[in-house]
């Protein structure tokens, strides 16, 4: 158990965790169930001391089936835990002035913590700097172990099965980090040759063996030389390209640009981040409706959906929907919205993230539903475990009316207030038409003015998969939108 320590020794990283309830209702929130933490030397990558907790909330009735099966905690596992206010000073003396560590945190831990400081009426920890792994291994170990999660990355490394019980979680994270980092350290020191070497001779066999060397230790293990195996030193580590690779993955001034001063943001749906890569590239070839196909030419029984690497030359994988041999883009006419635009989550740039509601023609939603069912299968067969959340939204009270929400991509490169979609307006002088460019990165007042319920508009629409936190669908990005 971590002991209380002065506000001066604060050297050590607080890896946290915590577990919660799943909110079963609109407006409802979490409530912590567990808190776990060890304090780590950062200089010698060491557990120095660990604290986990489980937690009674305010009502046993916020535990449900759903939450049960993510993480094992029922309700008679707590009945007899301290409450909140009663571990608060703890919590708050291993977090406050530290730097924060976990998977996942900014979005998701972090604001736990504080809801439940200002469910008490106190002021919450405040650390000195954060390391979200997720960020961190995505920008620099990069998506060679498939998806993020934690519980994937561990069995990369043959690390044993995710619990979701907050201490194990907690050192998983940290022993995640660890591998990763060997990983690049090793991958930094071999000639560029052999890296683009194992690129190529890398196979689903030696990718299985590299899981069970790793597993004993980051480097080979002597009973792989007894084994005859040491002929695949090189692909063990799944290198990257050169180009790919961090130059100086232990640059210590680079790190302390990872650790940034702490900005909390709003909750934003987990499935978000697994999209900002399509979020990078503007509206590039949506000048004019090439490549966007209409509704009328689209056979249902050509949508398939199939990963395919996430750019040219990657053995990172995502899924992606086709219509036969074509990339599947929608060119949708006439959409009326129903609901304008939604700006509540905010992105790490602390830029709105923009969507809205319209209202589906039987056409249009026959398509949307088998792009959903080729995806999930996919999704499925795959082993992914996700929840899957359906394109089509039946509008509650009443029936045939389904919806679909849509995304305006934010433009990550320029003003933090500007997106990447096209706007145009139609303008009809009788029967002619005529059709007038707005803007390429519009603001977001733009758009909202434009985008009101009763709007009719044509929408140019791609269709991008997602499968993040256990949270997985289809999401409708608007490339180029036409107001009427």
């Amino acid at each position: 158990m971590v002991g209380l320590t002065t506000p001066d020794d604060r050297s050590e990283i607080a890896f946290f965790d915590v577990e919660t309830t799943i909110p079963f209702r609109a407006g409802q929130g979490y409530a912590i169930l567990e808190f776990g933490s060890i304090l780590v030397c950062p200089k010698k990558l060491v557990e120095l001391r660990n604290y986990s907790v489980l937690v009674r909330p305010a009502t046993l009735n916020l535990i449900t089936p759903r939450s049960v099966k993510c993480n094992g905690i029922k309700r008679e596992d707590v009945e007899s835990a301290p409450t909140f206010a009663d571990i608060a000073d703890t919590v708050y003396d291993i977090l406050h002035g530290r730097i924060w560590a976990g998977h996942n945190i900014l979005k998701f831990d972090c604001p736990r913590i504080r809801e439940a400081f200002a469910e008490i009426g106190r002021d919450p920890p405040e650390p000195k700097g954060t390391i979200d792994s997720l960020a961190l291994l995505t920008r620099r170990f990069g998506r060679r172990a498939g998806d993020m999660k934690m519980a994937t990355l561990a069995a990369y490394f043959g690390l044993g099965n995710q619990t979701h019980r907050s201490l194990d979680d907690v050192r998983m994270n940290f022993e995640v980090l660890k591998y990763c980092a060997t990983v690049l350290f090793l991958e930094s020191s071999l000639p560029d040759e052999l890296i683009e070497n194992s690129v190529t001779t890398s196979t689903p066999e030696t990718s299985s063996r590299r899981r069970r060397n790793i597993k004993t230790s980051p480097l080979q293990s002597p009973a792989d030389h007894q084994t005859g195996e040491n002929s695949t030193t090189i692909p063990i580590l799944s290198f990257v390209s050169s180009a790919e690779a961090p130059t100086d993955p232990f640059d210590m001034s680079t790190l302390r640009n990872e650790i940034a001063p702490e900005v909390l943001q709003s909750d934003v749906p987990m499935e978000e981040e697994q999209n900002q890569q399509s979020e990078t590239v503007a509206s590039e070839g949506t000048g004019d409706q090439e490549g966007f196909l209409e509704l009328d030419k689209i056979s249902i029984s050509s949508i398939r959906a199939t990963h395919v690497p996430l750019y040219d030359g990657s053995q990172i994988m995502k899924l992606q929907l086709f219509l036969g041999d074509r990339p599947l883009q929608l060119h949708c006419p006439r959409l009326k919205v129903r609901f304008g635009i939604n700006g509540k989550f905010m992105d790490k740039a602390g830029r709105r993230r923009l969507n809205f509601v319209v209202d589906l023609y039987p056409s249009l939603c026959n398509v949307l539903q088998e792009c959903d069912n080729a995806a999930q299968t996919i999704s499925v067969d795959s082993g992914s475990d996700s929840d899957w959340n359906p394109v089509v939204i039946p509008m509650k009270g009443f029936l045939n009316c389904p919806t679909a929400r849509i995304h305006i991509p934010t433009e990550l490169n320029g003003d933090v207030d500007r997106y990447a979609a096209e706007i145009h307006q139609k303008e009809f002088s009788g029967a002619i038409a005529t059709q007038k460019f707005i803007s390429s990165n519009p603001k977001a007042g733009e758009i909202e003015s434009l985008l009101n319920p009763g709007t009719v508009l044509d929408a140019f629409l791609s269709l991008e998969p997602y499968d993040y936190q256990q949270r997985a669908g289809i999401r409708l990005v608007a490339r180029k939108l036409v107001i009427h």
